[in-house]
């Protein structure tokens, strides 16, 4: 019993550590990231610590870590034109589009792991900035549709669809999908040195 309760007290303070080493590299990545832009935003570098952390601690892990990325993009400046618009509808933007990435990553990596490990990191790092960005979209059509559309206008855009695809998001979800993918093959071995016994015993 002693032995038990040893270890899963040692396990629990390991994940808290775990924890707040991926929640602090969130946060330096997007401060990092908010001075990096291509087209209207500033590019999303925390993808990668999101699915790690979800990979190793569930969805759950996953879903804080994004949580907290969605709050350094306010922070940060970086939803600073839709602040100026509407304030509620920014932060619920923001804060859920960070949190279902997240999640979703999580809960995609654990229906896989078992099968593949490699393909379930690529699934991870293909679901989480589709459903950053889809959310991102949707809070966009909710809260910003009239403002978005001005943009687009201004941007020489007639169809705002075309204006999402092409000017908004597009070269941004580009990149980022990108990233994720190429770094599928880093999370794997990361994952795999962290689980191993070796290290899980430091």
């Amino acid at each position: 019993m002693t032995g038990g309760g040893s270890s899963m007290k040692s396990k629990q303070i390991m994940t808290l550590v775990g924890m707040g080493i991926l929640t602090a590299i969130v946060i330096v990545l997007q401060m990092v990231a908010s001075a990096i832009h291509f087209g209207p935003f500033s590019i999303t570098l925390v993808l990668a610590p999101i699915i790690i952390g979800a990979a190793l601690y569930g969805p759950g892990a996953g879903a804080w870590l994004g949580t907290v990325f969605g709050a350094m993009v306010l922070l940060t400046g970086d939803a600073a034109a839709f602040l100026a618009v509407n304030v509620p509808g920014t932060i619920c933007t923001c804060i859920l589009k960070g949190l279902l990435a997240g999640l979703a990553a999580g809960a995609v990596y654990k229906l896989l792991e078992k099968k593949n490990q490699l393909a379930s990191v690529v699934t991870a790092g293909i679901v989480c900035p589709v459903v950053n960005t889809g959310v991102f979209l949707l809070g966009c059509l909710v809260f910003f549709l009239d403002t978005v559309k001005e943009w687009g206008a201004g941007a020489g855009y007639e169809n705002v669809g075309a204006y999402f695809l092409f000017g908004f998001v597009g070269l941004n979800f580009v990149i980022e999908l990108a990233i994720n993918l190429v770094l599928s093959t880093a999370i794997v071995r990361i994952l795999k040195i962290l689980t191993s016994p070796a290290g899980a015993a430091r």
